[in-house]
């Protein structure tokens, strides 16, 4: 064999490997992905934000006590009902009566003194009085040295006296002090409700509320008649929600009911974690929001784990897409020019300096062939996205996989799925 004839051979084999990989490759091109199909239709969207939170009371009082004392007497009990004014508990007044007693006494001992210094203080005047009339008649009678001294008696005694009166008004006071600290003794209800939360015993010493806040807390009493869910909604979802909006509230406690909620509070700053700084920006920002439950059974309790779905936006028989089927493809109109648009008359820039994406859908066209079609939402329901613009109804379009329609490309072949249950649900709420 010649080597011209083996050169001619080896050709002839690269040329047909060459071919048998471009049949494949468009063999492969060509092969129609299985996806699922749905038309474009008419439904009933609710959009909503949905968080977690705990039940809690409107209204309630953690009572603690504005002395220290031994707790003597406790005449209620965790679940009790009581109304305003009702009595709680008695800390031991022995201490408080017998400091009373000695500002009372005190107090007379003041009075005692103010009155010894008032008689002094009339005794002195009257003598000066007469002293400076003898003197006026007969001035050979009392030198003025003399006169001089009683008037100085006069302005010591009126001195005393008035240190007298300052000293019985401060006794006053130390009396009013001891009152009030021995009717602290006698703890009464500050509200009417029900006994949430009982933290001390008979016989266990109460300390003073402004020592420490969480150790003083003796009980706690709530108004269960308004119940409230505190959620924490995140940043991007809380300028969604406006006073007023009606929410769907699932506690766990009773998972086969769901309960009617209406947002009645939005916090103006967000919830802070414990341990961070201002300075963080890598941790989530959350917002309180307080849903007030509407029909809530009378057997919820405080701190029952909730979760709130808030209704933010209702649109009916509204063209709607599913969720998964929407995509961001790049948009070929600008690819190849700048992401700004070119001014009337003047021609773009034709070096690329940038891409921009666009949001659409994948249209099945005949022959089943999918094109790209760019398509403006509005709001997002469950599993479907409000369509403001680029289709209409009766299209039909790739409603998946997510596999499927990552993978999908101008101008392909596909296949529709068959699916198991072939009945839709048209006009129900997504």
């Amino acid at each position: 064999m010649t080597k011209g004839l083996k050169i001619g051979i080896a050709v002839a084999i690269v040329a047909g490997l060459g071919a048998a990989a471009f049949v494949a490759k468009k063999k492969g091109e060509n092969k129609a992905a299985t996806v699922k199909v749905e038309a474009v239709e008419a439904r009933d969207l609710v959009a909503s934000v949905t968080a977690s939170g705990q039940v809690r009371p409107r209204t309630k009082v953690d009572v603690s006590a504005d002395i220290t004392g031994k707790i003597i007497r406790l005449s209620v009990k965790e679940g009790d009902l009581v109304t305003k004014g009702q009595f709680l508990l008695q800390i031991d007044p022995q201490q408080y009566e017998a400091a009373l007693q000695r500002s009372q006494a005190a107090l007379a001992s003041a009075k005692a003194q103010l009155a010894q210094a008032s008689a002094n203080f009339i005794q002195a005047k009257r003598n000066y009085d007469r002293s400076a009339e003898i003197k006026k008649s007969t001035p050979t009678l009392l030198s003025d040295e003399q006169l001089e001294q009683l008037r100085t008696q006069v302005e010591v005694n009126q001195a005393l006296s008035d240190a007298a009166k300052f000293s019985v008004e401060q006794s006053e006071a130390a009396v009013r002090d001891s009152r009030f600290a021995l009717s602290r003794t006698t703890i009464l209800a500050p509200m009417s409700g029900r006994v949430t939360r009982l933290n001390v015993e008979n016989g266990e010493t109460a300390i003073q509320g402004t020592l420490n806040k969480d150790a003083a807390t003796l009980l706690t009493i709530s108004d269960l008649s308004i119940l409230e869910t505190k959620i924490k909604v995140d940043e991007t979802d809380v300028s969604r929600i406006k006073l007023g909006d009606s929410a769907v509230v699932q506690i766990d406690a009773f998972p086969d009911t769901t309960f009617i909620g209406r947002v009645v509070r939005i916090a103006n700053s967000s919830v802070k974690a414990a341990g961070t700084t201002t300075q963080a920006t890598d941790q989530a920002v959350d917002y309180e929001v307080v849903v007030q439950l509407v029909n809530a059974p009378q057997e919820t309790r405080p701190d029952f784990s909730a979760t709130a779905k808030v209704i933010t936006d209702v649109r009916n028989r509204v063209l709607s897409i599913p969720i998964i089927a929407l995509t961001v493809r790049e948009d070929s109109a600008i690819a190849n020019g700048d992401t700004a648009q070119a001014p009337a008359g003047r021609k773009a820039a034709t070096k690329q300096v940038g891409k921009r994406d666009v949001e659409g859908v994948f249209v099945v066209n005949a022959g089943n062939t999918v094109s790209f079609r760019a398509v403006k939402v509005g709001i997002a329901g469950d599993r479907y996205f409000e369509v403001l613009g680029g289709l209409k109804a009766g299209d039909r379009i790739v409603a998946g996989t997510y596999q499927a329609i990552r993978e999908l490309h101008e101008g392909a072949t596909v296949k529709e799925e068959v699916a198991a249950d072939s009945t839709r649900n048209k006009g129900k709420k997504a």
